[in-house]
């Protein structure tokens, strides 16, 4: 298959591209600069110019594809709810070229807010948050009733691996070596799931090639890691005392990532492991952590 893949050259997108190409797929990649085609191209894939926020060259490059992987989004929390409706408004136009053709769709979107304080199960659809404006599965399932093939994968909050720069656990190491520790809310019992990147993308090329509209698939390689842990093993590495912050302090100590280091968001992927035949085998998240991935 001809695959058009957004954010292809971001974290999680590179290695979409590398699993599709391996896989025997062609790719062809968004890029909006030179670096970013020639970081493509040395990749195998070919380059498509233009921007997440450049409909025209979504809808071409979705027209000139037998399938499209959304994995592009604007990590720009400052603007959070602008971007989020950049996002929507790409979908949308993604879809309106692949109505009519039963090419696939494949959306992404994150688990953590699924059904926080226990375990979220991919059968789960919250309702719309105002207060986290992004809807890319609203998007999808809007343009799965137009009768494209789209479905949605949930991304953990921790996708893991070698060049993670800007996800959740670089967030925690840069708050640890500015305090001088390394924290966690309250008694720290609070869950996240994770993934390694490596794993996230070959459930984005099994989801594209079995694609069953409105489904929601879970990038879940651990549904339960405590933020405890995963704060023991950076003060580990950093050798920072490890300390838990009073829960009304934690905005003060964490900043506007309070919420997220006191989220409880288990997620299980039984379903999507059984549908797809997905079996993680990369390193887990404590592993990449001790091994000096986001300390190194």
């Amino acid at each position: 298959m001809h695959i058009f893949v957004t954010g292809a050259t971001g974290f999680v997108g590179t290695a979409i591209v590398q699993e599709l190409v391996s896989a025997g797929h062609q790719v062809l990649g968004l890029a909006r600069s030179e670096a970013a085609a020639q970081k493509l191209s040395n990749a195998g894939a070919d380059v498509h110019w233009g921007d997440l926020e450049d409909l025209d060259s979504l809808r071409s490059g979705a027209a000139a594809a037998d399938g499209v992987i959304h994995a592009g989004f604007i990590h720009d929390f400052t603007r959070f709810a602008e971007v989020c409706q950049v996002d929507r408004m790409a979908i949308e136009a993604i879809g309106e070229a692949l109505i009519g053709t039963d090419k696939p769709l494949i959306v992404t979107s994150g688990s953590a807010l699924v059904s926080p304080g226990k375990m979220a199960t991919e059968d789960i659809i919250p309702a719309f948050n105002p207060a986290w404006p992004r809807a890319s599965e609203q998007a999808a399932d809007a343009v799965a009733a137009k009768g494209v093939r789209a479905a949605s994968i949930r991304l953990s909050p921790s996708v893991h691996g070698d060049e993670d720069r800007h996800g959740f656990v670089p967030m925690l190491v840069t708050i640890a070596k500015e305090k001088g520790v390394s924290a966690y809310v309250g008694e720290g019992l609070n869950r996240w799931n994770a993934v390694h990147r490596l794993d996230a993308a070959r459930l984005f090329r099994l989801a594209l090639e079995n694609v069953v509209p409105y489904a929601r698939y879970h990038a879940s390689a651990e549904e339960a890691i405590t933020v405890k842990s995963i704060a023991a093993a950076i003060g580990k590495q950093l050798d920072l005392p490890v300390v838990s912050v009073l829960p009304d302090l934690a905005a003060e100590h964490f900043g506007w990532f309070s919420q997220m280091a006191a989220i409880d968001c288990p997620a299980s992927s039984q379903w999507t492991q059984e549908q797809l035949g997905w079996h993680p085998t990369h390193s887990t998240l404590l592993a990449d952590i001790e091994n000096g991935v986001y300390t190194g």
